[in-house]
């Protein structure tokens, strides 16, 4: 197979513009759908296939006719479902900006529908790795709703509520603490009583009332 050509000098030019629907205005989904292909073509030409300006861009030099065919049709295939592939963890971020944190929580709650994993290999390495896909219709539902800045603000009063109640136990627990640390006044000695009690008769007898 012939080196491939680069746009400059190929000879053998295609373009496939990538909709708005596919890509979700996102560069990150746009190198994605980019890669997904590139998986579906054989290793010798899958550099050919380079995406500029929005649109996927198959170069090939004239005496490659026969695997420019192949490496088309390939193209144009899968880009007949490409608006329903799913959305990925690092594309999700960049269509809807936000963090590996936000993603996180609000996929552990529920907020943020998951549409499955899915596992790959680590180029070189035997590890595999399985993470969380979406489904591309909820990511643009949540992206007209400006979804997220209902759920940024959900999260901010229930950090505040969460600090305002943390506040509320921590005084009780300090009144707790002084109230058992101040000394309760002692109880009246019977004993007592009973001296006042008799220093009041003798009084009485003193001055004659008992008499």
């Amino acid at each position: 197979m012939a080196k491939p050509k680069t746009t400059d000098d190929a000879e053998l030019i295609k373009e496939w513009p990538l909709s708005t629907a596919a890509t979700l205005g996102s560069s990150v989904r746009a190198k994605g759908i980019l890669l997904e292909i590139r998986a579906r073509l054989p290793l010798a030409v899958r550099k050919s296939l380079e995406i500029e300006a929005g649109a996927l861009t198959l170069a090939m030099a004239e005496t490659a006719k026969s695997a420019f065919r192949a490496a088309s049709s390939v193209v144009s295939n899968a880009l007949e479902d490409i608006e329903s592939l799913p959305v990925i963890p690092r594309e999700i971020q960049d269509i809807l900006t936000i963090s590996t944190t936000e993603r996180h929580r609000w996929l552990s709650d529920g907020r943020l529908p998951s549409a499955g994993t899915r596992t790959v290999k680590l180029r070189g390495r035997a590890r595999k790795i399985t993470f969380h896909v979406f489904d591309p219709r909820v990511v643009e539902d949540i992206l007209d709703r400006d979804l997220v800045t209902v759920w940024r603000e959900e999260d901010a009063e229930a950090t505040a509520e969460k600090r305002r109640r943390a506040a509320l136990k921590a005084k009780l627990t300090r009144s707790l603490k002084t109230k058992a640390k101040t000394p309760s006044k002692p109880d009246a000695d019977p004993d007592d009583a009973s001296r006042s009690k008799a220093l009041g008769w003798e009084e009485f007898s003193r001055d004659g009332l008992l008499r």
